[in-house]
């Protein structure tokens, strides 16, 4: 009863959920402090109170209309505090009009790929990469190019220029990028806005630089997450307050459309239109009111780096081999073995959830997520150990 593509789909399905399942079997035989589950990339810290309180006084507050449908595009005074924002960030006239609230970062990803695309455009997906990329071009009729990253997991300009095609419409950028926490630097981004620039120009097309930003505000020792709209011309930010406020369940987040692009009221109404016909028909409208009341807030990036470098500092003394994140929270280190899905299994023995590279389309590399709890980082130090002494 269900489609050859999506019998395809579920066989290729996310590595990262098979593992957290496998994790459920393990926990229920050995109890969850002697389970090491680095699989998930769900934050274990609560919400600032910030949020809470906002969401205390919007439950009791009288004002009638406030779970009634709000317009498509969202609550215009919430786009109008996230446009200022993102207008002193960048320097341009972003406004009430270049903002379509939305059902966190995917369900933005999925409404800028449906109003954009035509069937067989390619969008190109920077290895390695969030896995559900390759499946939200899919729903929309696209064709992901997939482009290797380099030994540092920065982009290419050469190899990125023989991979853009008269096809290409967009190309989704993930900085800090999940698996590997790399942040792309501004030198980065202008290499590849020349490059984009010059296919553009030798096929007559837009390619639209796609930002997805849940972990912009999550980077380390001065690192900073450079705002797209000023490298490219065609851009959009997608980014969504799960990590940000620690608000995963709650499914909110926004589209920003760049005022350089042209035709960008067509563009705007494409999005909320998609927004609509997509089934989302509104972003949830409390949360709307609370993100906007908790723009400035943020992450405990302290706490974050401390259980980053515990656990770096830990698996790189042992032999293993990765590139120190900048930002969001994973580690995505060398397997020690060729097959990384071998190599998960065999860690699987004492007790540690991995996800294999091969999930985030990177063959022979692990992912870790450090957004567990400090006490079940350190429980797993001499897990690491055991594992090590088989390979090292």
């Amino acid at each position: 009863m269900i489609s050859e593509q999506i019998k395809t789909d579920l066989h290729n399905a996310s590595w990262i959920r098979a593992m957290f399942e496998e994790g459920e079997r393990l926990r229920a035989i050995y109890g969850a402090e002697k389970v090491f589950d680095f699989s998930l990339g769900n934050p274990d810290y609560e919400p600032p109170a910030r949020v809470g309180d906002t969401l205390k006084k919007l439950v009791v507050d009288e004002t009638p209309g406030l779970h009634r449908y709000t317009s498509n595009a969202g609550y215009a005074d919430v786009r109008e505090k996230i446009a200022a924002g993102l207008a002193r960030e960048s320097g341009l006239p972003l406004g009430t009009q270049h903002i379509i609230m939305t059902c966190g970062a995917a369900g933005g990803l999925n409404v800028v790929l449906k109003t954009i695309l035509n069937p067989g455009n390619e969008v190109i997906l920077l290895a390695p990469y969030f896995v559900e990329y390759h499946f939200y071009v899919n729903n929309h009729g696209g064709k992901a190019a997939v482009v290797p990253t380099g030994d540092d997991f920065l982009p290419d300009p050469d190899l990125l220029a023989r991979s853009i095609t008269p096809q290409t419409r967009a190309i989704i950028i993930n900085s800090p990028n999940n698996p590997t926490g790399v942040v792309y630097s501004q030198q980065a981004l202008q290499a590849m806005a020349a490059v984009i620039n010059a296919k553009e120009q030798e096929y007559g097309t837009e390619i639209l630089a796609i930002s997805d930003e849940p972990y912009y505000k999550l980077v380390y020792e001065g690192a900073r997450v450079t705002n797209l709209m000023t490298i490219f011309k065609n851009a959009a930010i997608v980014n969504s307050f799960s990590k940000s406020l620690a608000l995963p369940g709650e499914r909110i987040g926004y589209i920003a459309v760049s005022p350089n692009i042209e035709a960008v009221e067509l563009m705007t109404d494409g999005l909320v239109f998609a927004n609509r016909t997509l089934g989302y028909v509104n972003a949830p409208s409390i949360f709307q009111k609370v993100v906007a009341e908790c723009l400035d807030e943020g992450p405990d990036t302290d706490e974050y780096q401390r259980r980053r470098d515990t656990l770096y500092n830990h698996i790189t003394g042992l032999g293993f081999t990765c590139v120190k994140p900048q930002g969001a929270f994973y580690l995505f280190p060398k397997s020690p073995e060729p097959d990384d899905v071998t190599f998960v299994q065999k860690a699987l023995e004492y007790n540690l959830l991995l996800v294999p590279g091969r999930g985030f389309a990177m063959p022979g590399f692990f992912r870790m997520a450090y957004c567990v709890d400090i006490k079940t980082i350190e429980r797993a130090l001499p897990a690491f150990d055991k594992l090590a002494q088989h390979y090292f």
